[in-house]
């Protein structure tokens, strides 16, 4: 990773998880619901000779109304002899993972958010951290991309999601408890550097895109969900991956398609391993939907891939 200014991230990241809960909790905030059923799984078994692999599809903040899970997914973790996740959960609670986020969200070369974000965004930001008695000041050493991901984190916390509800980090505590392994797909490294790799343009599109309409980026927020809840992959590849792709593409192929790939071979080790112990892999429902998932690229590899879902015609 490149050398950067260090700075505290965890304030500006709070700071604007509470300026935006202020800001968008009354449309967030929605009639508590009747008992819903579970969601209907994005899960998927690829299976070779004599092992199979489970992908299933996470939401990573939920809320308690998302549980139990369907009959399914519990049955495929029960079948599991381990779980896999993006990142191996131990260094997702290193001290020094923080570090390296608070390291990526900072400068070099003399930049800062007055530098690259537009006027016109400079004054959408300014002024909806001002309606919280902040300011853009305290945002100076923060690049665009970390903004946004604390922009998001509260529109999802006013809307009652948490991140210790998200289907990673229940597994996460299952596989524990169970006492079953559990490895990742890539390292935390891996995982900043894509975030922060991304081109400041595409960063500053992304932000603006939510300064422009908080109140929409809230409702698309419930739509995702509730996307995720039906299991309505096109819906899903609609509405996420395909937008990603077009508006963002840089972003996409860094985020997106090229874990994507780099997880292949670590999976297809899994499916060739010796033995029948299976395994169950929780990431992101982005990386399993649409032509670029991982879903289809083991398909076309020749592995057999069916969807395991009793509320869905498909097969």
């Amino acid at each position: 990773m490149r050398h950067r200014n260090r700075l505290n991230l965890i304030g500006p990241l709070l700071l604007f998880a509470l300026s935006a809960t202020a800001s968008f909790g009354a449309l967030a905030k929605a009639p508590a619901a009747a008992a819903a059923p579970p969601p209907v799984p994005l899960l998927w078994k690829v299976s070779d000779q004599d092992n199979a692999v489970y992908l299933l599809g996470s939401f990573h903040l939920l809320k308690t109304t998302d549980y139990p899970l369907a009959e399914e997914v519990e049955a495929a973790f029960e079948d599991a002899a381990s779980l896999v996740f993006e990142v191996e959960p131990s260094e997702l609670t290193s001290p020094a993972t923080m570090a390296k986020f608070q390291s990526a969200a900072g400068y070099e070369n003399g930049k800062s958010l007055s530098t690259v974000l537009p006027e016109d965004v400079k004054a959408r930001l300014a002024a909806l951290l001002s309606a919280s008695g902040s300011s853009i000041e305290q945002m100076e050493t923060t690049e665009p991309w970390a903004i946004s991901l604390g922009m998001v984190m509260g529109m999802a916390q006013s809307a009652g999601f948490r991140p210790e509800q998200g289907l990673d980090n229940h597994f996460i505590r299952r596989a524990a408890e169970a006492g079953k392994p559990v490895a990742g797909l890539e390292t935390i490294d891996t995982q900043v550097a894509a975030m922060d790799g991304t081109p400041h343009s595409e960063q500053v599109y992304s932000l603006n895109k939510l300064l422009e309409s908080p109140q929409e980026a809230v409702r698309e927020l419930l739509d995702l969900h509730q996307a995720w809840r039906s299991g309505d992959v096109e819906r899903l590849d609609g509405k996420m991956r395909k937008e990603m792709q077009t508006h963002t593409p840089v972003s996409y192929r860094m985020i997106n398609l090229d874990r994507n790939n780099a997880w292949l071979p670590q999976i297809e080790k899994r499916l060739s391993a010796p033995g029948n112990d299976n395994t169950l892999i929780v990431v992101g429902s982005l990386h399993l939907i649409g032509e670029d998932g991982v879903v289809e690229k083991l398909r076309a590899r020749g592995y057999r891939v069916e969807r395991i879902c009793s509320a869905c015609a498909e097969g």
